[in-house]
């Protein structure tokens, strides 16, 4: 026989709600690039990852060097991020791992793409692309001028939330390559370049390209979400080039608010709030060689 406590107990027990298993997300960081301070993908997601700590029910995993040693790292995945180096060597190119991921977004995986890894070339990857997030860059097409956009309106959208206005000197693609029908594509990071950033140089090829000038006074893209038709979700995120950038609280809660609306979290009202020291900013830096110093002409 139960003593008499023990029921009323289970009763209440029965009527507790089940806590529900974290949202788990994928952080990929690319292998080490470039110069020291520019494309520490480890370094920026693991800055990524901290921001996340903080969000109750979310746990975020980052995976450095290229992709994750075992597939199992994906299971239960809610979200995929991945910040690499891209074009014809982009990570996701490598053996089955685009059909892999293609798997994931189909049964609602969401998936987001930084800096150069949005780009992939349009007749490999690119519709799997358009399909997961919405738009993709593309050589001699998009663009890759260092400029200093100014974000200074949001759209009513949760990735939006709490983001003020803000700028910073970065390698900010733009004209993305996009589907015919931008059903659920919405712009999140929008400016107007000017016509001495048109008429370039660009990163590579150093341009100008014409068709890029002949757009003068557009508004254009650095920063997108896709709502897609399966109920799955996507973004793109050019910036990302210059790792001190990330110290920027704004760009960051632009950021971490995509990520969390990807993973299908609601997003706080006034974005996710974070902080970063200039040590935290300074750790976890790829170990690259130093620029080579320019050699003074003989006299």
């Amino acid at each position: 026989m139960k003593p008499r406590w023990i029921l009323p107990l289970l009763a209440l027990c029965a009527a507790l709600p089940l806590a529900a298993a974290d949202k788990s997300i994928v952080l990929i960081a690319g292998k080490p690039s470039h110069p020291p301070g520019m494309h520490e993908f480890r370094a920026g997601m693991l800055l990524l990852q901290q921001g996340l700590a903080g969000v109750p029910g979310v746990k975020a995993t980052v995976h450095a060097n290229g992709w994750p040693e075992s597939d199992r790292a994906f299971d239960g995945a809610a979200a995929v991020i991945i910040y690499c180096d891209g074009g014809p060597r982009h990570p996701v190119l490598e053996g089955d791992r685009k059909a892999f991921l293609d798997g994931l977004a189909r049964r609602g995986v969401g998936l987001g793409f930084m800096h150069y890894g949005v780009e992939i070339p349009a007749d490999k990857g690119g519709p799997e692309f358009l399909r997961w997030i919405g738009g993709h860059y593309e050589s001699n097409y998009s663009c890759n001028p260092m400029w200093t956009p100014e974000y200074q309106q949001f759209p009513d959208h949760p990735v939006a939330r709490g983001v003020k206005p803000f700028s910073n000197h970065d390698e900010w693609y733009f004209n993305m390559r996009w589907p015919e029908n931008r059903d659920g594509i919405t712009p999140i990071l929008t400016a107007k370049p000017s016509d001495k950033v048109r008429g370039g140089p660009y990163v590579h090829p150093k341009g100008p390209y014409p068709h890029i000038v002949a757009a003068a006074g557009r508004t254009e893209t650095m920063m997108w979400v896709r709502q897609r038709p399966d109920g799955g979700r996507g973004f793109g995120f050019t910036g990302g080039h210059t790792h001190a950038n990330w110290g920027d609280d704004n760009q960051r809660k632009v950021v971490l608010n995509a990520i969390l609306w990807v993973a299908g979290v609601e997003v706080p009202r006034d974005g996710v709030a974070s902080t970063v020291t200039p040590a935290q900013l300074a750790a976890n830096l790829d170990p690259k060689p130093a620029p080579k110093a320019k050699q003074q002409p003989k006299k």
